[in-house]
């Protein structure tokens, strides 16, 4: 029997745990749950009863939970689950959290009055343009959380 793997991972502002476990050879399937506040989300089951007798079973079934046990983690980051976890839409804080923030454009100068006496001529003074923010995605790694920096070398064994 092989011991289990257990992550949380923050998505859309929402923290998740994945659950992998072996059944042991006794009962042999792998079953992988997804879940949020302790209520089961998703679930995946495999049984592997047909490679019971094959030569280093521990490594097969350690293999096969991995798998398992990042596909359904894949799956969450895809947003596969998305609608049953968020049925009225992503919250209004998670949707800040996964985009940009955008700052509207500067209001322009109010309009200045004429003084009464005429003033000595001076040249208008000129502000320099403002700079846009350039626009950084959410997936740059200096806007990304630990968790989803863990998450994503979880899922593809890569640095970003």
């Amino acid at each position: 029997m092989v011991l289990g793997f257990n992550h949380n991972i923050r998505y859309k502002g929402e923290l998740f745990h994945v659950q992998t476990e072996d059944s042991g050879v006794a009962n042999p399937h792998i079953i992988t749950l997804l879940y949020r506040g302790g209520v089961i989300l998703a679930s995946a089951k495999t049984s592997y009863a047909d490679i019971i007798k094959v030569e280093q079973l521990e490594l097969v079934v350690e293999s096969i939970m991995k798998e398992q046990h990042k596909d359904m983690m894949r799956r969450l980051k895809n947003g596969e689950f998305d609608a049953r976890i968020f049925p009225g839409g992503v919250p209004a804080a998670a949707a800040e959290e996964q985009s940009p923030a955008v700052e509207p454009p500067p209001a322009p100068p109010a309009p200045q009055v004429a003084p009464a006496q005429p003033a000595p001529a001076r040249p208008p003074r000129q502000e320099a343009p403002a700079q846009p923010t350039p626009a950084v995605p959410p997936t740059s790694p200096a806007h990304r959380s630990l968790d989803e920096v863990i998450l994503d070398y979880l899922i593809t064994g890569e640095d970003k």
